[in-house]
């Protein structure tokens, strides 16, 4: 069986930005800062400023006492099906939820 799509232990409360409509993020995030928990938008590459547009729509919008808890940029390499190595930026952001 399959690990793909699965989340790993300790990422129940992680999103995982790709390629969907904006609106369907902004939507998991708050039902996950809705549980009275943090939440972490995690993007790579070209989504990061999807990531970005996630958190300040609902900051702004949706739910206003959200706070950015903690933000990190990192550099992760991908091995390719040729072997070759390529560097990816990637970004977390941890939101708390409003008190």
């Amino acid at each position: 069986m399959s690990d793909k799509g699965k989340r790993r232990e300790g990422q129940e409360n992680a999103v995982f930005v790709g390629r969907r409509p904006t609106m369907n993020y902004v939507m998991a995030v708050m039902m996950v800062l809705n549980k009275g928990v943090e939440c972490t938008v995690k993007a790579r590459g070209k989504a990061i400023s999807h990531a970005v547009d996630i958190c300040e729509i609902l900051k702004n919008r949706f739910l206003k006492g959200v706070e950015y808890k903690d933000i990190s940029i990192t550099t992760e390499v991908l091995t390719g099906e040729e072997g070759r190595q390529n560097n990816v930026s990637s970004m977390e952001i941890v939101l708390s939820p409003p008190e």
